[in-house]
């Protein structure tokens, strides 16, 4: 009986390589495969897109690779954080991976993003690096912002990320304000100015808007709806909290932020309505399962049901998970073994990280005062000069 299974199990063996071999080939293929959004669009003055969204086995493995990665990212911050290697603030972004991933499929490097102080994996999917990213959290040297942004401030002008800013809803006239620049220098590209449900009901947002609209910019306003600013509910917070319809005469699109492909689409749709004809909102319909920062337990003012119900019905890695198992692109060993290595990536880059060493004081003068100007700096009273900066 034991060498009748031994041969079944040989005579199997060239069948099994070859399904593997056909499924690999199918993987790293680009030929298109049309996926349905989980739900519809909702639009505000403008016609929705397709909820039918091209993609490919090798968008689909990336989506899965990158998104793990955010997540494993996040809860390694975390675990720093409660060993006080993290100081200061610091809020996470697990739950809303989609959003970055989705976005960035469907723009370049040459488009601006600027967000609020929930910025790792957005810094990440602007092609920053793991070892960058915990050096900054870390408050090293060799980090995005040398150590002296940490969590709230990061930062890549080479990829078009513009921050990282503390001060709520501050960071949307800046975007306004990058969107203005693309337009006057006619670069064809657009900015993603980001902000939460909290920032919503800020006045300057609507100042930025109203000059967005009336000059045509290339702007795109990204509300990231988490449904809970801080500690406080949307619905007692904002009369109104379809934010996609608060731009009253600019556009609106909602968006399901844990379906990536629906981001994708979205996106996509949203450049090219900017580029044509000027501001527009997107209200990305989203959850965090952290609480709003590290001294949020997150647990006070919802309960657990509703954070393991989200993860359990509406979770962005377990949804791409599943369309890549029923597309047969990967096995779930496959998969399991992509989130050993992203792991594994991770524990490396804190490793390196926690060898980086601390800035040098010479840098607390660095990025304030323009150089060359002999800027004096005198102590309290004036009369001692302390020090000569370059």
């Amino acid at each position: 009986m034991a060498q009748l299974t031994r041969r079944s199990a040989k005579l199997l063996e060239p069948i099994s390589a070859a399904v593997s071999a056909t499924r690999h080939l199918t993987t790293s293929s680009t030929s298109p495969i049309t996926v349905e959004t989980s739900l519809p669009f909702t639009g505000h003055k403008i016609d929705p897109p397709s909820r039918s969204v091209e993609t490919t086995p090798q968008e689909l493995l990336t989506f899965f690779r990158d998104m793990a990665l955010m997540r494993r990212m996040e809860i390694a911050a975390d675990s720093l954080y409660k060993a006080k290697l993290i100081r200061g603030f610091c809020h996470l972004y697990d739950g809303q991976e989609a959003v970055s991933v989705g976005m960035e499929a469907a723009i370049t490097k040459k488009d601006c993003i600027i967000t609020a102080y929930r910025d790792h994996c957005i810094f990440l999917g602007r092609g920053g690096t793991l070892f960058e990213t915990f050096a900054e959290l870390m408050g090293r040297k060799d980090g995005c912002s040398k150590g002296k942004g940490g969590s709230m401030h990061f930062y890549k002008k080479d990829s078009g990320f513009y921050g990282g800013h503390g001060i709520v809803g501050a960071q949307v006239p800046l975007g306004i304000g990058l969107s203005f620049a693309q337009k006057y220098k006619k670069d064809e590209n657009v900015t993603f100015a980001m902000y939460g449900d909290g920032a919503a009901n800020q006045g300057q947002l609507f100042e930025a808007l109203n000059m967005a609209a009336l000059w045509d910019l290339p702007a795109i306003l990204v509300c990231e709806n988490n449904h809970y600013g801080m500690g406080t509910a949307e619905w007692r917070s904002a009369k109104s909290p379809s934010y996609f319809k608060r731009g009253d005469y600019a556009p609106g699109l909602k968006v399901d932020g844990m379906d990536a492909l629906a981001v994708k689409q979205a996106c996509k749709f949203a450049k090219e309505h900017a580029l044509k004809n000027g501001p527009i909102i997107l209200e990305m319909d989203t959850y965090r399962y952290h609480g709003h920062s590290m001294s949020d337990p997150g647990s006070t003012y919802r309960t657990r049901d509703e954070i393991s119900g989200v993860r359990q019905e509406r979770d962005p890695i377990e949804r791409i998970r599943k369309l890549i198992i029923s597309h047969d692109l990967a096995t779930e060993k496959e998969l399991k073994d992509t989130e050993k290595e992203v792991r594994k990536e991770v524990d490396e880059a804190i490793a390196k990280a926690k060898e980086s060493p601390l800035p040098d004081a010479s840098e607390l003068f660095t990025n304030v005062h323009v150089k060359g100007f002999g800027v004096e700096a005198f102590g309290a009273d004036r009369k001692e000069l302390r020090a000569v900066l370059p």
